[in-house]
């Protein structure tokens, strides 16, 4: 297996990609009856109105609309029609837990957290919307507040790279409880009408996230990264491959049918994990560990 080309990011890596936070929105390319119908369309808290159209009045359409002197030229009656400007705050709750120190190629699923959350800031500064982050591990959590300036997306690369410079090989498992606690903040942080954007592996999920979950896609808009990698899907085709938990290392069986129960456990567990995050209206985007990120997000979300 083959060590993966960028074990750790840097602060540099993470700005540059602000030149690559285009042609994606953060809203998933969806049809009208997939899975976040409706949720989209409310308004939310507006920073006031922008013109979209002219056009011919309409049986109750209000009068104080009609624009008169286009209404006089083109000898028929207009309206101007304005749509609300739409402040979406964004959240970003970041897993740099020692699970997310995996990576067969390219990066490991955590230098991949990191990509995802530093595009998605960027382009969200871009917009014009107001961006902050919870970026949590294994033994400390920082928690940035949304503003709308530069500074506070440099402020959330700073800690992405310095939090996951912490993780090493030698660290040990994963607390489970860590993913809960993460978004317990991000209930406070975020009390409605935020975009709240999940990236994770989503290790220690349970009953209780699920619960959380809840609650925090009942007054906002979550959609969920899911960081994988391959090795995590189909294991190589050669023997002695090692694994290693931070305290013991065990060699796995090797054969055809322990690998086929293996890739069929990752999917059995990526198809509950999609379903239990669509029955609350979350879409699910899984991003590989194998392939840029950026090439990645606009393929799920592009072309906005």
């Amino acid at each position: 297996m083959s060590a993966p080309d960028q074990v750790h990011p840097t602060l540099d890596d993470l700005v540059r990609l602000q030149f690559e936070s285009h042609q994606f929105s953060l809203l998933p390319k969806q049809p009208v009856e997939s899975l976040l119908s409706g949720r989209h369309a409310s308004r939310l808290r507006g920073r006031g109105l922008t013109f979209e159209e002219l056009r011919e009045y309409r049986e109750g359409d209000d009068i104080r609309s009609i624009d008169w002197r286009a209404s006089a030229r083109l000898r028929r009656t207009h309206v101007r029609v304005y749509s609300e400007e739409r402040e979406r705050p964004v959240l970003f709750v970041v897993d740099q837990r020692a699970s997310m120190f995996f990576g067969s190629a390219r990066s490991t699923k955590a230098t991949a957290a990191t990509e995802i959350t530093a595009l998605g800031a960027w382009r969200t500064l871009k917009v014009g919307d107001r961006v902050g982050a919870i970026v949590f591990g294994d033994e400390e959590t920082v928690a940035i507040k949304p503003h709308r300036s530069r500074t506070n997306v440099l402020r959330i690369c700073h800690e992405l790279v310095r939090l996951n410079e912490t993780l090493t090989a030698e660290a040990p498992p994963s607390r489970g409880a860590s993913l809960n606690e993460a978004i317990c903040q991000a209930i406070n942080l975020a009390p409605h009408d935020f975009l709240v954007v999940l990236v994770t592996d989503y290790h220690g999920n349970n009953k209780e996230t699920r619960r959380l979950a809840t609650t925090l896609a009942a007054h906002n808009d979550v959609i969920a990264f899911l960081t994988y990698d391959p090795l995590g899907i189909q294991l190589p085709s050669y023997p002695d491959l090692e694994a290693f938990d931070g305290e013991s290392r065990i060699t796995l069986p090797h054969g055809r049918s322990f690998d086929e129960s293996y890739q069929s456990e990752f999917q059995n567990r990526l198809e509950t994990l999609k379903s239990q995050l669509a029955g609350l209206r979350i879409p699910v985007v899984p991003i590989c560990t194998h392939d840029p990120v950026p090439d990645q997000v606009i393929a799920a979300l592009g072309n906005h």
